[in-house]
């Protein structure tokens, strides 16, 4: 009976009365991240801890969720101390956030920690929210970027798998109005309805390949880079094949062992070994996956 009582208070907790006995082929995908809200809090935990709650959800529905969940957090109507929650969406932790901590990768550790000094509610057009959004996204890519371009890279170095349409697509998004080849970082993720872990490898490739820079959570295009926006396709292919040769090492390494062996065939192992001596297996595989779909490109 206790359990039944409490399951039914969670559920008109979070807006589901009503639909107690329904089945969840029934549920729409906001009411299925309802009732997983109320599961977690059903057993009154002390911290509620969230991994990307919103991210499969339809923008209009996961803003709803958003706001109905603040509004229980802030007046004080769910049985928690604390929640914590994993997201890659910048403007969602300094909407809903009191404290955010930035995360590095390869390997994880914090690497800043910030303050949300805003009350809720918070306003998405306010001058101070969005300034702190773009100095997360600075931090952000000071750090994931530009460090990790500025010595050039080498022929074990890690490369993300970017399809050269998102790079094109970037470059010519950049190339237009209102753009006019620089944009800030958090503006042009949103008008693309990209994810932070989205735009971050397209303009980190686009900057190893000469074609775009990015400082203080702006990316802009380099002189190549507009060129590359004027060209026609087979003028981008060419253009595109000179600067991976030029800027990827591991592209160059494949070009000159093709070239001196019969045929111009060398078995894919024979460069995973060669890049298993710095990376991961793993590492090895997605970064000669994504030079071998640069090559084809050019």
């Amino acid at each position: 009976r206790e359990r039944r009582e409490r399951a039914l208070a969670a559920i008109d907790l979070i807006g589901l009365d009503g639909f107690e006995n329904a089945y969840p082929r029934e549920l729409s995908g906001g009411m299925r991240q309802r009732v997983g809200f109320a599961r977690a809090l059903v057993v009154d935990p002390t911290i509620l801890l969230m991994d990307e709650p919103f991210s499969a959800l339809d923008v209009l529905t996961a803003e709803t969720l958003r706001t109905d969940l603040l509004d229980l957090w802030t007046q004080g109507r769910m049985p928690i101390k604390s929640v914590l929650i994993v997201t890659h969406n910048i403007e969602e932790a300094v909407f809903m956030c009191d404290r955010i901590l930035v995360l590095s990768s390869n390997p994880g550790r914090v690497i800043a920690e910030i303050k949300v000094p805003f009350k809720h509610p918070r306003n998405r057009l306010d001058p101070a929210f969005r300034k702190l959004v773009d100095d997360i996204y600075a931090k952000m890519t000071a750090r994931q970027i530009g460090e990790a371009t500025k010595k050039g890279l080498e022929l074990g170095s890690w490369l993300p798998q970017v399809s050269t349409n998102l790079m094109a697509g970037l470059i010519e998004t950049l190339a237009m109005a209102p753009y006019h080849g620089r944009a800030d970082m958090p503006e042009i993720a949103r008008s693309l309805h990209l994810e932070v872990d989205d735009l971050f490898p397209i303009a980190e490739v686009l900057q190893h390949l000469g074609f775009a820079d990015v400082r203080e959570g702006d990316v802009f295009l380099t002189p190549p880079g507009r060129v590359f926006a004027e060209f026609g396709t087979q003028e981008r292919k060419l253009m595109f094949a000179d600067h991976l040769l030029k800027h990827v090492p591991l592209a160059a390494r494949i070009k000159k062992v093709l070239n001196e062996r019969p045929g111009h065939r060398a078995p894919r192992v024979r460069f995973e070994q060669e890049l298993e001596d710095f990376l991961s297996d793993g590492a090895a595989e997605e970064t000669l996956d994504a030079v071998i779909d640069w090559g084809r490109y050019g």
